[in-house]
């Protein structure tokens, strides 16, 4: 009756993040379900505890990746890369396609798939009216879904990756030899499916100004500590160094660095910060450690490891595509975890770890409750008045999502058959 008690709360948990019901805050349902398995006994506070302090490193990663994006997004600097696109997409709405693809590639390797959803999104939205674009929601889509598509070409372009790999990070050459070129295939897969999909959508011709915004002194400042932030974090992966505390330093000198010289107060950019993610994501990791406690997840290992024994190849495949779906049915940040806690005393080889996460990143790009950057990207399109169906994203979704899971499972295995 215990681990009955506990799946339920922690199924109601997830429910609630996913399905937002009454307006309540995403992050009020997981904490809610801690303290319920804390009321009933079902776990001591201790044990909710060592759930919330394993999340250390995330939630360092997450609140560094937060300050840069809202220092990006108070100095306009997003804003300038898309009325740029817009200028030098010179009249073509494929051009302008293109090179917003691109720059979504960019902010979500450097600066966190996150970061795409929250910030460029209503960057692209400006831009597209300032063309007026009739129909914008072919280029905000790409903001959607490029999130998710290059989120596994660095270890920092998705919370996830630290979460699924948390103490046992690959360094970046190990990672850049395994993810390199499935995200290649993921990202081209991604662009072509969405582009064939949207072509009736991208016959109307941007209206071009040919003004070009000037870039800020704060602009400028901030470009300079994301760009200094990004390849400090790409020595730490090289040196093979945690992420999380070296991504929160990074970003506060930046921030002070954007704040002192141009004598901004610096309460309001913090204020802006979405902080509710924090409590979300301890509440998740509370709930993946009372579900470890039930022996689910040690059968979950088991079933793995048996079966990779027999079969790496089929296990690979299998346990990626499982992972991408489970993703639309419970957030890919819970199925991460679990599927972290799962692997973290199995020995099994590096493909069928890796085809895990790649069925955890890229997964959420088939329906609008896969990941938080998804419902993120969700609440922006709102705040500019669009509107965006279930049914809508799903029946695109379905095509970008399984075509660059096939096309990153594929080169994955065929990567592996080769590198031996």
């Amino acid at each position: 009756m215990q681990n009955v008690a506990i799946f339920i709360i922690s199924f109601l948990s997830i429910a609630g993040v996913i399905l937002h019901p009454f307006k309540i805050p995403e992050a009020t349902w997981p904490l809610i379900g801690g303290v319920l398995l804390i009321f009933f006994k079902l776990i001591t506070f201790h044990f909710a505890l060592t759930g919330i302090l394993k999340g250390t490193e995330v939630y360092f990663f997450l609140t560094g990746m937060m300050l840069l994006a809202e220092i990006a997004r108070e100095e306009k600097l997003f804003d300038w890369l898309a009325v740029h696109a817009t200028v030098f997409s010179r009249g073509s709405s494929k051009r302008l396609f293109l090179i917003i693809y691109i720059v979504g590639i960019l902010v979500t390797i450097f600066l966190s798939n996150d970061a795409t959803a929250v910030v460029l999104t209503p960057a692209v939205a400006a831009a597209i009216r300032a063309a007026r674009i009739k129909k914008p929601m072919p280029y905000l889509l790409i903001c959607a879904f490029i999130a998710n598509a290059a989120s596994f070409v660095l270890p920092i372009s998705n919370p996830a990756n630290i979460i699924f790999y948390r103490d046992k990070m690959p360094s970046l050459i190990q990672w850049l030899a395994i993810y390199t070129v499935p995200s290649i295939f993921a990202i081209s897969s991604t662009f072509f499916v969405l582009r064939y999909t949207q072509r009736k959508h991208l016959e109307e011709s941007p209206e071009i100004k040919g003004h070009m915004l000037t870039l800020s002194r704060g602009g400028k400042l901030a470009l300079l500590g994301i760009l200094a932030t990004a390849f400090i974090l790409l020595i730490c992966s090289y040196l093979n160094l945690p992420l999380g505390l070296i991504t929160l330093i990074a970003a506060g000198m930046t921030f002070l660095l954007c704040t002192i010289p141009t004598k901004k107060n610096p309460f309001l950019i913090i204020k802006r910060v979405t902080w509710s993610v924090l409590p979300l994501v301890a509440g998740l990791f509370i709930i993946v450690e009372a579900l470890n406690s039930t022996n689910t997840i040690k059968n979950i290992t088991i079933l793995i490891q048996h079966y990779s024994d027999h079969s790496v190849f089929a296990t690979a495949n299998i346990t990626g595509i499982v992972l991408a779906i489970a993703c639309n049915l419970m957030n890919n940040l819970p199925t991460g975890l679990l599927a972290a806690t799962a692997l973290h005393n199995a020995a099994v080889p590096e493909i069928i770890r890796s085809a895990m996460l790649i069925g955890v990143d890229l997964g959420p790009n088939l329906s609008i409750t896969g990941s938080l950057a998804t419902i993120l990207w969700l609440i922006a399109l709102r705040r500019e008045g669009l509107v965006m169906s279930g049914c809508k994203f799903l029946s695109i979704g379905f095509w970008v999502m399984f075509s660059a899971l096939f096309m990153a499972l594929g080169s994955l295995w065929l990567q592996n058959l080769f590198g031996h």
